[in-house]
């Protein structure tokens, strides 16, 4: 049985880690949590979790917040991964946080079992976004690089194409399968078929590529 993922939780309101706490799945596993900027370092470097759930505003330190705890941690990014969530959709706040290091931004709208899966796929290394919030990484981290792009979308399919776009915004396999109307496992091809094609090897590259060429 595979072992779950370790994370910490880091919230200024210990209701919203209690609520957390109960809508994560077996597949994840809470060691710690914390409430200010100050107790998330200590936390995350004591427990050295897989992931971190991670508070954009934050009390405590240099008023930093979520950015700061990243940057407090910088030793432990080997092997902890921070996943910001956040009530707060601001363009700002999205892309500080990304910049600070984290490996995805979704609001707290989001539901307990999508949380759970956006957990696991961080800690795979790939980058999870609330599919609205895509555009504020791509105004942030594009470049004119779209010229150089059009050789290597000139090897994805029609389908390939379509697929990229939505796994780089952020959208799962199963939303993909739903938007497209195909099923999972065909996703799961055409994805494996993009990251060869373009010579990427996870989504969090993908993502970063597709960004950078302003694609998506």
């Amino acid at each position: 049985m595979t072992e779950p993922i370790t994370v910490v939780v880091v919230d200024d309101h210990a209701i919203f880690r209690s609520g957390l706490r109960a809508d994560l799945d077996g597949r994840v596993r809470v060691v710690g949590e914390a409430a200010t900027v100050e107790e998330a370092i200590a936390v995350i470097r004591e427990q050295r979790p897989q992931v971190v759930l991670l508070d954009v505003h934050l009390p405590g330190g240099r008023g930093g917040g979520g950015a700061e705890v990243i940057a407090g941690c910088a030793d432990t990014r080997q092997t902890t991964r921070f996943l910001a969530l956040s009530v707060s959709d601001s363009a700002e706040d999205v892309v500080t946080v990304i910049r600070a290091g984290a490996r995805g931004y979704v609001t707290k709208t989001i539901t307990g079992a999508d949380i759970s899966d956006a957990v696991l796929r961080v800690a795979s290394g790939d980058a999870v976004f609330s599919p609205r919030l895509a555009g504020f990484v791509l105004d942030a981290f594009g470049t004119a690089a779209v010229a150089a792009a059009e050789s290597e979308l000139d090897r994805l399919s029609a389908r390939e194409l379509e697929v990229m776009r939505l796994i780089a915004r952020g959208y799962s396999y199963k939303e993909v399968a739903k938007e497209l109307f195909i099923s999972i496992k065909t996703v799961e091809t055409h994805v494996s078929a993009v990251l060869r094609k373009l010579q990427l090897s996870s989504r969090h590259e993908l993502t970063r590529w597709a960004a950078e060429c302003r694609l998506l």
